[in-house]
């Protein structure tokens, strides 16, 4: 049997181009690739490659999918938050984000996914409390909370 590839196909309603042309900027190792047998266009961010084309009118992302940027520190947390909604995004709860095209990204730091698989069953549901209040995630006061003390 041939190799299969499998990657996100993302249905814009409008300006696909210029979607991947601005995550390219975002991410220091995105990039524009040749336009798929379609009429779109190809991008990767964070190793993952996608394909884009611009549906029209009945075309609207929804919360349904999003794209993760796993962070290793809160500077980089700062920097996805910020640049993900330039040009008329909006930040929502919970480290989730919705671009200027309405494609929602979730910017979350990979010390909430320790923080919330450790053992003990408190300080998951101390830092799962923390999150809940949250737009942008705050490792420090995550981390605070899951030990039970504030930031």
């Amino acid at each position: 049997m041939a190799k299969v590839e499998a990657r996100p196909f993302l249905m814009y309603e409008k300006g696909c181009r210029q979607a991947a042309e601005f995550y390219a900027s975002v991410f220091p190792d995105g990039k524009v690739l040749t336009g798929p047998d379609l009429p779109g266009v190809s991008f990767e961010v964070g190793g993952q490659r996608f394909d884009a084309y611009d549906g029209g009118e009945y075309f609207r992302f929804s919360e349904a999918f999003s794209i993760q940027v796993r962070c290793e520190t809160q500077e980089e947390v700062d920097y996805y938050w910020e640049r993900l909604v330039e040009g008329g995004g909006e930040h929502s709860q919970c480290g989730w984000l919705k671009d200027r095209w309405g494609l929602s990204w979730q910017v979350v730091p990979n010390a909430y996914y320790r923080l919330i698989t450790d053992p003990d069953p408190e300080r998951v549901r101390r830092t799962m409390e923390a999150m809940l209040r949250m737009e942008k995630l705050d490792i420090a006061a995550l981390e605070a909370a899951a030990d039970g003390r504030t930031a």
